[in-house]
């Protein structure tokens, strides 16, 4: 039992720690949103790689002709010109065909041979970019920005010393269910570990922004060469070379969707076999971490149970049970809290409705035990399928195509996160 106090007091530490971090992060998001806006407005182009039909795929493009931005471009980029999606944006296109901001282009950019097709066409992208554009910004179609989406996040990189500008994604269930709620509780530790530690900060790739000229000079397409996934290619340029990598909390968008249980396996688990490719010091962290984490949490659960059954005293195990759950909740209640914020100007906020909430207090030791499961996963193999293309990851720099699936019209399997996606 001694073994099992002492233990446990570790656990207890660990969350104490962690609803710190939870604390700086509500407050980092508080004086985030206090600031006004600066009036860094340059020329920008919107590169948005495209495969397959997300769900809600239109709902999530219409903004992108609606931001608040006086001067910018988009450039939609495909590998085949039968892709599914291509129609929606063109419908886009046509409705919005009035606008003189911005002008939309789409690009064919051919499958990829030796990198990530996503990595191919973002590179393409980015060489069509018009010789005015002052920052690239990439941003995923499963993203949904509001209107002040693109001013927000390139008004940082008016200070030199920001490398990059970055937001995160939340899922919010379109439908329910258990599967969908999971992953968005699973993938709300990642939202919380952006801040104020620029240094700290990885770029998502589903919304971040650099100025053309640190882009061009850090050669992040040399460091694109053979690559997988863009933003940990990215992130980790810019930690090479110093440069900050800096929060935007009013660039935290809504990915609204729903996941199978087998879906939400698929998506976790890929995300860390891409983690230990890219960052193996927070793959280890996150195998470590959560196998400590769910050893005490379930195995006292077990104790308890095994001291109820025997007619022994429990009150002591439960209560540090109870303990560890409670600092649990109450750093999803302060991430939640940050998040409500953050995510105030859509019309109906993510964490508006009780079952989220409680989905959120609750289910946060199931998502460490899932964490877990896909960190022991990506032991036994590099192999992952994005969007209907198998990849086999040999290193960061060495991608290899094993088969792919073309005309893809499924909903997206959701990508990436380090993301710490």
């Amino acid at each position: 039992m001694w073994v099992f106090y002492t233990l446990a007091t570790l656990v207890l530490w660990q969350g104490i720690v962690s609803v710190l971090g939870g604390v700086r992060y509500l407050r980092y998001v508080q004086d985030e949103l206090a600031k006004s806006p600066n009036g860094y407005a340059p020329f920008v182009s919107i590169i948005v790689p495209c495969r397959g039909v997300d769900q809600e795929l239109g709902e999530n493009l219409t903004p992108l002709w609606e931001q608040d931005y006086k001067s910018y471009e988009l450039i939609f980029v495909f590998d085949n010109e039968s892709d599914p999606a291509l129609d929606v944006v063109r419908e886009l296109q046509a409705r919005f065909d009035n606008n003189e901001v911005p002008a939309s282009r789409i690009l064919i950019a051919g499958q990829a041979s030796g990198c990530g097709q996503k990595v191919h066409n973002l590179t393409v992208g980015v060489g069509a970019a018009n010789e005015r554009s002052d920052v690239l910004v990439f941003v995923d179609t499963d993203a949904r920005p509001h209107a002040g989406w693109l001013r927000s996040l390139v008004a940082p990189l008016a200070d030199d010393a920001v490398g990059a500008t970055t937001g995160y994604r939340w899922f919010v269930p379109a439908r329910g269910g258990a599967a969908s709620h999971l992953r968005s509780v699973w993938n709300a530790s990642i939202a919380s570990a952006l801040g104020g530690n620029r240094r700290g900060n990885f770029c998502w790739g589903g919304s971040t922004a650099i100025r053309r000229s640190t882009f061009q000079e850090l050669n992040v397409l040399e460091a694109w060469r053979g690559a997988l996934s863009d933003d940990f290619a990215l992130t980790n340029t810019l930690q090479r070379a110093q440069r900050g990598i800096h929060f935007v909390p009013r660039c935290l968008v809504i990915s609204n969707e729903d996941c199978t249980f087998q879906q939400l396996l698929e998506f976790t688990t890929r995300q860390m076999k891409i983690t230990r490719v890219y960052a193996p010091r927070l793959w280890q962290i996150v195998l470590w971490s959560n196998l400590f984490f769910g050893f005490m949490f379930f195995g006292g659960i077990l104790l308890v149970a095994a001291r109820s059954l025997g007619g022994l005293s429990y009150a002591v195990p439960l209560s540090l049970l109870l303990a560890m759950f409670a600092l649990g909740a109450t750093k999803a209640g302060l991430r939640l809290r940050a998040v409500n914020l953050s995510l105030g100007v859509y019309r109906q906020p993510s964490t508006a409705n009780a079952v989220a909430i409680l989905a959120h207090l609750c289910l946060w030791p199931f998502a460490s035990t899932l964490y877990l499961v896909n960190a022991l996963a990506s032991l036994f193999s590099r192999r992952i399928e994005w969007r209907g293309i198998l990849y086999e990851l040999k290193s960061e720099r060495e991608t290899a195509i094993i088969s792919r699936v073309e005309n893809r019209s499924s909903e997206r399997e959701n990508e990436r996160a380090p993301d710490a996606s």
